[in-house]
Formats: structure tokens, sequence, C-alpha cells
């Protein structure tokens, strides 16, 4: 349970900065039960991870345990007090919250009601990404001192923070690596850490001696210096001219464009299954089968585009899969032409 010893410890891969509370401020890795959960930062990879291990801790303790999402936003008068209702079963309850950064006043009152007289076996995660809204209930869970715990999850924006979550990563797997394959790694996938996080587990599943940097070349040849993803988040968002010296960049590097026609896919498909959906990503995630981040930066990917725009691409990156392997005798001119009808946000010419 927690207690009210208040502590500031740094972020697995990083450090943590979050202001001073009566409460435990834990990284995510510290994450442990508690009545109240107020997961805080900007960092939405971490946030998820920390809700996973949270929701793993309480199922190995019973796997009856309930769990349900609320959206904050559009949050109905209530829902949590219904939720955390006891059960004719009394199986503990999981009830996470998101957006809490966006908040509805109904529940920004009914939490600090609850937060008063929390209910038994029952945890409440409520997750804030940042700004001004709800800052009363966040003085109040800061002030709950024996009821609630923070973890805050700080944007790891230092090559050096990134270098030591990827070493954990493989240490916490058991798996050997060697300083210049976590450079290597950190490099390539600089701009995303949930991306930086899948590669490492594709080593670690994969790789059955010491990872060195030659097994990352191996992997991930090219995107050392200029991953698929960077070329791919530039034409998604309309910026041509710079979408396209990063892919020339990439094939000059060495990649290949097979992978690169499939980190386009997976983005642009990821984009489709969000499109047109309403509701919080943490409800939205296991529907479709994606995180709350991958929903979330999917969103944001979306603006500006179009369902029909959507389509088109989709049609055009099925054409240049065929074309890059081998339907064209010139693979880089339909690697060209699928980034150039990305980047026109799939209009007609």
């Amino acid at each position: 349970m927690a207690t009210s010893r208040s502590r500031t410890a740094p972020a697995r891969g990083g450090s943590t900065k979050a202001p001073k509370a009566a409460i435990p401020q834990l990284s995510w890795s510290e994450v442990r039960p508690a009545p109240v959960v107020l997961v805080t930062g900007p960092e939405g990879f971490l946030a998820d991870r920390a809700g996973r291990i949270l929701r793993d801790l309480l199922r190995a303790e019973d796997p009856s345990l309930e769990v349900n999402d609320i959206d904050a936003a559009s949050y109905a008068p209530g829902e949590l007090l219904t939720l955390a209702s006891p059960s004719l079963f009394q199986e503990p309850r999981l009830i996470r919250v998101s957006a809490a950064e966006k908040a509805s006043d109904a529940f920004l009152v009914e939490a600090l009601d609850y937060l008063a007289s929390p209910a038994d076996d029952t945890y409440v995660v409520i997750r804030h990404a940042g700004g001004v809204r709800g800052k009363k209930l966040l003085e109040g869970i800061r002030a709950a001192s024996g009821t609630a715990i923070e973890i805050v999850c700080a944007e790891l924006k230092k090559d050096t923070e990134r270098y030591e979550f990827a070493v954990a990563e493989f240490k916490a797997a058991g798996k050997r690596v060697t300083p210049g394959a976590v450079r290597a790694l950190v490099s390539a996938f600089t701009d995303d850490l949930a991306e930086l996080s899948s590669a490492c587990a594709q080593l670690i599943a994969d790789a059955s001696d010491e990872i060195t940097e030659a097994t990352v070349e191996r992997y991930y040849a090219g995107r050392v210096e200029t991953n698929a993803f960077s070329v791919a988040d530039a034409a998604i968002a309309g910026r041509y001219g710079e979408a396209m010296a990063l892919l020339r960049h990439a094939l000059a590097s060495g990649a290949d464009p097979v992978p690169i026609v499939a980190a386009f896919a997976m983005k642009i498909r990821t984009m489709a299954k969000v499109a047109g959906t309403r509701g919080g990503s943490g409800q939205l995630a296991g529907q479709l089968g994606l995180a709350p981040w991958q929903i979330d930066r999917a969103r944001r990917d979306l603006s500006g585009w179009t369902s029909e725009g959507l389509g088109r691409v989709i049609q055009a990156l099925a054409a240049a899969d065929e074309n890059v392997k081998g339907a064209s005798r010139d693979p880089v001119y339909a690697l060209e032409t699928v980034v150039a009808t990305i980047a026109a946000r799939g209009a007609r010419p």
C-alpha cells in the first residue's frame, strides 16, 4: 500500500522530475497497486507500459480481476461510482481513466469525492498527460497520503536516457548486448520510444547469441542513419521535400525498398483502422488490436486526410509492394511515386 513518505525516483532509462507531493512519486518501472494511481507525464508509451504492468500484477494476485475503462473527456455522471460498486462475486476491480487532462466537470467533481472514500478491492488509474485542466484533482491526489501514488512518465529526450532505457530492456530479458549495438539502435530509432522498444524486443526474441553492432546492422540496415518510419512520418505530414530527401539518404545508406514500403503500409493501415472512431484511446485499444499510444499517434497523423485519400494511398501501397518485390525493374521509382502519393494525402493529380 502507499505510504506518506514522498520521494522522487529516476525513471528507468531517464531522470524524473515532478512537483513535491505527500505521496510517493515513482518511475513507470516501479508501479505497484494502490487505491488510486495517478499516471502523469508526456511519454504515452511509458504510461501505457506502466498500466500493463499494474494490470498483470493484479491479475497474478487474482485472475478474476475485472477491468473497465473510462474516458474522462466524455464521462457520464455516476460512471465511476457504478464501476467501483461491489459486485455479486466480490472480484477486485481495475478502473482505468484516460484523458484526465480533458476531463468533464462531472468527472472532476466525482473523482474528488471518490478520493475521500475509495472503494475496497478497487484500483483506479488516472492518466493525466499534462496541462492545467484538472489541477484541483491533481492537487487532491497528491495530498492523499496513504491512498494514492504517482507514476511519473517523463519524456526521454536525451540519447543517454534512451541508451539507458534500451540497456534496461536487454538486461530485463537476460540478453547480452554490446555498447556499440545499443548506440546503433538508439541512433536508428531516435524519434520514437515505442519503435526503439519494439526493435529491442525483436532482437531479444530472434538473436540467439550476444547482440552486436553487426546484428543491429543485419536487422536494420539503413535505419541507423535514416529509418523508414522517419520517411513515412514526413510524407504523412505532407512534407514532400523532406520525405524525398530522407528516402534518398536511406537508400544511399543501404536500406532495402521492401521494408520501407512495409513501414509505410503499417502506418497507413493503423491510420485507416483509427479513422472515424470515437472514444478514448484506452477504450478503443482492445477493439482495434492497438496500443493506446498507437491510436493517439494515428489521430494526430490523420489531420488533413480524407477517407477517400486514405483509400487511394492504400491502393498505391499495394502496387508499390508488388513493384519493389520484382514486378517493376525500377523499385526506387516505385518508392518515389508512393512517397509523392502519400505526401499529397492521396489527392488526385
